[in-house]
Parts: C-alpha cells; structure tokens; sequence
C-alpha cells in the first residue's frame, strides 16, 4: 500500500545519477535530502535511512529513477528490500538517558572489584595508573561509542553500512558476547535474590552452625563462647554460601557439574520475568525503571558507608585501603590491571552505549554526557572501596587477624561470605542484609537492561521489516534464550562455569572487539570524518587530544592490555578446586567463537561483492549507506 508523506517520513531514494553531479568533497541537496560526497572515486549509491532504520543499499537506482515505489527496493539478485520509514524511539527525558548510563556502568563489578583490585596493586598509589588509564583510555572509547551511536542512530550491527562495511562483523561478534554474559551474570543475581529472600528473618541463617548444612568444621567466632579460630575453621558465612546456596560440595568440577539447583533456577526465573517487563515495550519504559534501579544503590552506599565507619577497627580497613606502596607502580601488572579496571567498569564494546546513544535527539550533548557520566562511575568505584573496607577492618578487629587476612576473598565471595558475615553481626543485622542484597540487585538489573538492549537494537535495527512491529515477542525469545543458556551455571558446580565464563569468555574477545573498532573508526572511516560528525551534532569538534588518543594512544592501550592478559593467562581456582588446564583451552575456544565472526564476515563480504579484488576491498570499506541529519524541521541525509 502506498505510503504518503510526512513531515517525519523521507520517501524518496537518491540514485547514483544524482550522486555523480556533486562535486568532489562537496554537499548536494535534491529534493531536500542532503548527500555528501564522502570520498574521491566513491561510486555507491547514498540511500536514505529513515530516523535510524538502515537501507539496504543495491547496486543500482530502484525503478530506474530516484523514487520509491511502494515503499519497497528491487535489488538485483531480486530480494525485497524494505524501508521502515517510522520516527526512532527516544528518550522521554534527558535524565533517563544519563541515569540508564550510569546504571549500566555502575555494576557489581565496581562493589567487589575495584577495591580487590586497589588494595592488591598498592592501595592509594594504584589510583596514579587507574587515572591516567581512564584519561587516556577509558573515557575516550566511552566518547567515541556514544557519538557513534547518536550520530548514525543504529545498533551494534547495521552501524556499520554507514562508518566500514567490512568490519560488520564486530557487530555479531558483540551480540554474542552480550548473550555469553548474560548467561551467567544473572546468575550471580539469583545468588543474591536467594540470600536476599533468606534474610527476612529474625536471625539471619548465616549467624550460626547449627544448621542442617554445617559441617564440624564450622566455627563461629562472633559468639559469646571463647572460640578459637584454626586454619580448619570455616565460617558460618562461607559455608552457607558454598553448602546451602551454591551446594558446590555436590560436584566434583566442571567433568560433573551435578543436578540443577531448583530454588536458583525460580530466583533466576524470576529475575528475567522482571527483566522482560522492564525492557518489553524499549526505552520509553526502561528510562523510567532505571530511576528506581540506578538511584537505589547510591542511598543503600550512603547507609552502608555511615554504618561502617561507625563500626570498631573501620580505620584499619581504610589505612589498608589507601596506604600507598609506591614500589608497586614499577610492575607491569599493575599497570594492566588499572586498564582492564576502568575498560570494564565503563563498558565499551558490548554495544550498550551505541544503543542507548542512538535513542538521543541527535543535537544532544554527548561529549557532556560521556565526562559526567565516566566520572560519576569512578567516584562510585573508589566510594565503594570505603564501604567494603570499612566493614573488613570490623571483621580483622573482630578476629584479632591482620586484614590482609580477612580480605583474601575476591570476586562474589568478598560479598557473599565476608562482607554477609559483618553484616550478620552488626545490630540490626536483618534490616542491613535486606537493604544491601536489595543494592545488589538493583545494581544487577541495570547492567542486564543495558547487555540486552544492546542485542536488541542491534538486531531490530538490521531486521526492521521482520521484528520492528514484534519488539515484545522477540524480548520474548531473546530472554527464553539466556534463561536455558543459564541452566550450566545454575547446577551444583555452577559457580565452577560463571568463574570460567567472566575470566576467558568475555574478556580477551570484548578487547579485541574495541581494539578493531577503535581502527576501524579512526584509520578506516577516518578521524577527520569522525570529528566533522561530532561537529554537526554539538557545533564543535573534537581537539587534538581526542583526535590522538582515538587514532593512537587507545588502540595501544586496548592492545597492550590485550596482549599482556593472553601472554599471561589466569590461573583459575575456585574454593579448593583447581581448573585443569583443558578448561583453560575451553574458555578461549568460547571466547573465539564471538570473535571469529569478524573475520568470516570480512570474507564473506569479499566474496560476495563483484569486481577485482581492488575494487572489492575498496567498496568494503566506503560506507554504503547514508546517515540522516536534521536540519531545522527537514530531515537530510549524509554520507
């Protein structure tokens, strides 16, 4: 059926002959759509990208003249291609955007890792290497992926018909990872769910050892008997986190993970029910959620931050926080851990800022948003390092031990065993357990809104005529899918999986992934096209130190990190058990399996597209299709 048009809808297809009447590195305008003539040579075609939604491009004019005909393309090979000529969703307000943001950067990650990761590498003396990584590295990648994503307004996935086709790949390689995290950081969610569910009692079940679960090892030495701590001592806490929650006594390794947990497998269920219902119907309902789940956590930091400092020997977790040990700075691995740090905390390269950004009104202030936003994120990080150590200093007071010896536990187990045990003890006990496991929660859920929302933009954005109008129901299959790819993480050996996962998994493949964005932006696209885009949107463009740190000093800050992680893998060990070096092989075959869509797709491309091999390369990496602009109440399109 014939569409009429609109002040919202752009109808009509530029051909190449219109095209070729432009002069070199000159602006055409016809029939109000604005082309550029992006580079000398360039011979494609610009076609028209309706508020976000990506043409396909065809070799040739459709119809053999510059209009649309029933909406709809013929290209040669005699698809049908389809135009979605609708508004893009956007934020209802500013606020929204920033605090879904700040929500998916502030994760569980900034709670239990960056004060491991500060105290480990030379307290106050790590946080010279954390900063200059973040101004050099960090913040730059988060600016670079927002503007991207607000100027071209598209998912991870068909952004690259407009910046380097070839490189299309990275855009698959990202959905994949964000379905490999999610497989298992919802789980460490449903931990916390079920300790959360667990703690609305009068006394919370991890005070004591007389439970069905303990063992005789178990020594409580908040009681008011005179208990001697042994090196066979294990704590209430960690017992019913091993025995009771993750029942991990019940598997012998990753060759026998066990049966499924039944209680983790509701909790996990009913946190992908709240999932779904929060991200169902796109931003419009996500941007209003993320004011209860990004601001929570912030109020429960501030009670729990108090509370600590109140509590006997704070000062020693704190003094041990921050004490400086400048001989640290002269290891390499220091150094890396800072990058790693900040590049994970402020999550390039999942596609999550590239979505969110796309929803922005394309003359926001994004070079705003990406300072305030990284800031407030790095705040967050070294804050949180007061709550946690704070609470750590109570428990070496409490022991008579150094802390350096309470605070041997990384990861979730810095959470769920020590930090649970403090609050365990403290008056008040139940009220502060439900109110930090709830933090942990809310904490959660932004990151999970954000991972999957960038798959979803993603893949509607580069199939609008098959799930633009079923948004609801491919949520559906998307969540039904990360549901049964939880289940090896919900067994009794799940623990064993969601360690092997977040160690080799995600991490090299999520680098390599920003390492070739990074080249494909700034040495394919061009840095000075980067920047003039910038420029149409805010009115200024970027300085030189941007322009350095995108063309140099953050692909080899993303490279060195790279490098260094696969010289020297991890050592993986988890309780008692010790991962054989077959999951080692494991872990990086999974992490490849993301990766490796780039360089299929950069064959496959080849492949596919005719002429010499020149002519193929060269057409692989000109954009192909055009990005639209607005300029005043008229809509135009550039290349």
């Amino acid at each position: 059926m014939e569409k009429k048009a609109t002040s919202n809808e752009t109808q009509l297809l530029t051909s190449k002959k219109d095209v070729s009447g432009c002069n070199e590195e000159e602006d055409c305008r016809e029939n109000e759509l604005l082309i550029r003539n992006p580079k000398s040579g360039d011979k494609e075609e610009a076609a028209p990208i309706s508020n976000g939604y990506s043409g396909v491009q065809s070799s040739g004019p459709c119809n053999g003249m510059g209009g649309v005909e029933d909406a709809q393309c013929t290209a040669p090979a005699g698809q049908q291609q389809l135009m979605e000529l609708e508004d893009r969703e956007t934020w209802s307000k500013k606020i929204d955007f920033l605090l879904s943001v700040i929500g998916y950067a502030v994760d569980l990650g900034n709670v239990w890792r960056f004060p491991y990761i500060c105290y480990q590498n030379g307290g106050g003396a790590f946080l010279i290497p954390y900063t200059i990584m973040a101004i050099f590295g960090g913040i730059p990648l988060f600016y670079m992926e927002l503007a991207l994503g607000q100027y071209h307004r598209n998912g991870c996935i068909s952004i690259w018909r407009k910046i380097c086709p070839i490189f299309k790949g990275i855009g698959f390689a990202i959905c994949i990872i964000d379905l490999y995290v999610a497989s298992y950081y919802n789980t460490i969610m449903a931990w916390a769910f079920y300790y959360l569910v667990s703690s609305f009692t009068t006394e919370l079940p991890w005070t004591s050892c007389t439970n069905a679960w303990n063992t005789g090892n178990c020594t409580n030495y908040f009681s008011k008997d005179n208990v001697s701590w042994t090196l066979y001592s294990i704590s209430p806490a960690e017992e019913f986190y091993t025995r009771q929650v993750l029942q991990v006594h019940r598997s012998n390794g990753l060759d026998d993970l066990g049966g499924i947990s039944w209680q983790l497998t509701l909790c996990l269920l009913l946190i992908f029910t709240i999932v779904y219902f929060s991200i169902w119907k796109g931003v419009k309902t996500s941007g209003k959620v993320v004011w209860v789940t990004a601001t929570f956590p912030y109020i429960i930091l501030f009670i729990l931050l108090v509370r600590g400092a109140t509590l006997p020997g704070a000062w020693r977790g704190v003094l041990y926080y921050l004490k400086p040990d400048w001989q640290k700075l002269l290891a390499t691995e220091v150094w890396v851990d800072a990058a790693a740090q900040i590049f994970f905390s402020l999550g390039p390269g999942f596609g999550v800022l590239l979505a969110y950004a796309s929803y922005n009104k394309f003359h926001n202030n994004c070079y705003q948003d990406a300072l305030v936003t990284s800031t407030v994120n790095c705040m967050t990080s070294f804050v949180s390092g007061f709550v946690i150590f704070t609470v750590l200093g109570y428990m070496a007071e409490m022991r008579n031990e150094d802390v350096s010896e309470v605070a041997k536990d990384t990861g979730p187990s810095l959470l769920f065993i020590t930090y649970a045990e403090a609050i365990a003890n403290m008056p008040a006990s139940t009220f502060f357990a439900i109110i930090f496991f709830l933090m942990l929660l809310t904490l959660g859920l932004d990151s999970t809104f954000a991972g999957l929302e960038g798959v979803i933009t993603g893949v509607l954005d580069e199939f609008p005529h098959v799930w633009s109008k079923r948004r609801e129901l491919f949520v559906l299959g998307l969540i039904i899918i990360c549901f049964l790819g939880s289940l090896a993480t919900l067994t009794f050996g799940g623990a064993y999986v969601v360690k092997l996962f977040e160690e080799y998994a995600t991490g090299p493949a999520v680098l390599t992934v920003v390492f070739l964005e990074a080249v494909a932006v700034a040495w394919f696209y061009g840095i000075t096209q980067f920047c003039n885009d910038v420029k149409e949107m805010l009115g200024f463009a970027p300085g030189w130190y941007w322009r350095v740190c995108w063309v140099a000093i953050s692909p080899i800050f993303l490279l060195f990190v790279t490098c260094s992680f696969l010289s020297n893998p991890p050592e993986l060990r988890l309780f008692d058990y010790n991962y054989p070096y077959w999951t080692t092989v494991l872990g990086y075959c999974i992490g490849t399996s993301s990766v490796i869509c780039i360089p299929i797709y950069m064959v496959y491309r080849l492949i596919v597209t005719p002429g010499t091999l020149k002519e193929r390369i060269l057409k692989s990496i000109t954009p192909e299709t055009a990005t639209e602009i607005p300029i005043g109440d008229i809509r135009m399109n550039a290349v």
